[in-house]
């Protein structure tokens, strides 16, 4: 028998841990002073990166605003770190605990703080990658159009070279949100408990803010949208296209990519996968990027 496969056989957690040696996790750091428990982040890094300037993925875990942990990465910290990326996964404060305004404002503080303090991990301050999956994607894509939360950090917009929303459906909330009631009115059945109009509020100018769409602009340095859906998924579907044809009308350089052969956690935990499509994507859309 093959020496290697004896070893992998009586030794496995020895080959998981050689596996991973080129990675380094530094876990549960506060961005905020004296901050909320779910003010920390994550930030893994390539081994021997002290000193360089490397690209940032900066991500934001999904959960319906309710639920969900920085941890929910997957794959991606390890294929992004072999590829010579940081990898930033924030926690921020969840409904109903604080109201949306407050989330996003705690995801643009985190943020700020990898701005400030990413190059003492061999991070590139001035090249930073906003993505999400879910909710993250919602709060991506409007961290990403919406310079006022990072103009009120003190973050220059242009720091920001890219944006990667994975599967959301509220790119567009009075959208999702007449759809959803629509749909139920039509069918039958009783509200959701806790459905978008309650998340979002019920002041429709609110969800007019909270969406992305509403804040693209030609000439405003919004970065390039890799925007990535399941095409299964009406809502989602329908939200992908409707961002990326606002993105596309203000020449904003966009792409979208539906995965049709998947689902809505499927789509993101595939991510890193060296077969599957929409990482390929991925990578066709930092590469070019990085060198910027």
């Amino acid at each position: 028998m093959n020496p290697r496969l004896i070893l992998a056989l009586v030794f496995p957690l020895l080959t998981f841990s050689n596996a991973a040696i080129a990675q380094k996790l530094t876990s549960d750091i506060p961005y905020v002073e004296n901050g909320h428990a779910r003010h920390v982040l994550d930030i893994y890094t390539p081994e021997n990166s002290a000193g360089k300037r490397l690209p940032v993925v900066f991500w934001i875990h999904g959960g319906g605003w309710r639920v969900g942990d920085k941890s929910d990465v997957a794959l991606k910290p390890k294929v992004l770190t072999d590829r010579g990326f940081v990898f930033v996964s924030t926690n921020y404060r969840l409904l109903p605990e604080v109201k949306m305004d407050a989330l996003t404002g705690d995801v643009a503080k985190s943020l700020a703080w990898v701005h400030k303090n990413i190059a003492r991990y061999g991070g590139d301050p001035k090249r930073i990658f906003v993505g999400g999956h879910s909710a993250g994607a919602q709060l991506a894509a409007l961290i990403c159009t919406d310079d006022r939360y990072l103009k009120n950090e003190g973050v220059p917009f242009d720091v920001l070279k890219g944006c990667v929303p994975v599967d959301g459906d509220t790119y567009d909330i009075p959208k999702i949100i007449m759809t959803a009631e629509f749909r139920q009115a039509l069918y039958g059945g009783k509200m959701f408990t806790f459905g978008h109009r309650q998340k979002f509020g019920n002041d429709p100018e609110k969800h007019i803010d909270y969406s992305a769409v509403t804040h693209v602009k030609k000439g405003k340095g919004i970065p390039p949208f890799l925007i990535l859906y399941f095409p299964g998924n009406s809502d989602t579907r329908a939200q992908a296209q409707r961002l990326g044809s606002v993105l596309k009308a203000s020449e904003i350089p966009t792409t979208l990519h539906g995965k049709g052969d998947s689902n809505h956690n499927r789509l993101n935990n595939d991510l890193g996968k060296p077969d599957d499509p929409a990482t390929q994507k991925l990578y066709e859309f930092l590469d070019p990027l990085v060198s910027q």
